[in-house]
């Protein structure tokens, strides 16, 4: 019975260590003044006609960051649909060693794509208000992956 006891506890423990391993690598940038409220999340049960994987979870989520807030250098495993409801705010998106910048304000949308590395900064003197739909999330994941700061985030500071 105690080694049953043991057993368990210690699956426990590395699932826990694990977990903390795959969501936050080395060097992450977390978000500053963001808040994600989730909206919806369902598993895709249909064959379609938009490219998603059955089995896949798709989630919605409304996200709101104070001026002078950022998202953190993030992705997203099956890439992300925003529309900008309030505000403005720019994205810096990876492209190695440099870094592709795009602003958008209320009444727009874009894409983010699968696994690219993007950093959102609001640059506006109000909150900005995304709702992002999160295509492809792998069954039981998360939607965003925070990443580490890549060689041209020294241009957005």
């Amino acid at each position: 019975m105690k080694r049953s006891v043991r057993w368990a506890l210690m699956s426990v423990v590395l699932a826990g260590v694990v977990t903390v391993m795959t969501v936050a690598p080395s060097g992450a940038t977390p978000p500053s003044g963001l808040t994600n409220i989730p909206l919806a999340r369902g598993t895709n049960t249909s064959e379609g006609t938009i490219p998603l994987k059955a089995g896949s979870d798709v989630a919605v989520a409304q996200i709101t960051v104070a001026p002078g807030g950022s998202s953190g250098w993030h992705s997203h495993p099956g890439g992300a649909v925003v529309v900008v409801k309030e505000g403005s705010l720019t994205v810096f998106t990876s492209l190695g060693s440099t870094c592709e910048t795009t602003t958008y304000t209320a009444g727009q949308a874009f894409i983010e794509r699968p696994d690219v590395v993007n950093q959102v900064i609001n640059t506006g003197t109000i909150p900005y208000v995304l709702f992002v739909t999160f295509p492809r999330v792998p069954l039981g994941e998360s939607a965003r992956t925070d990443e580490a700061a890549p060689p041209c985030a020294g241009l957005t500071t």
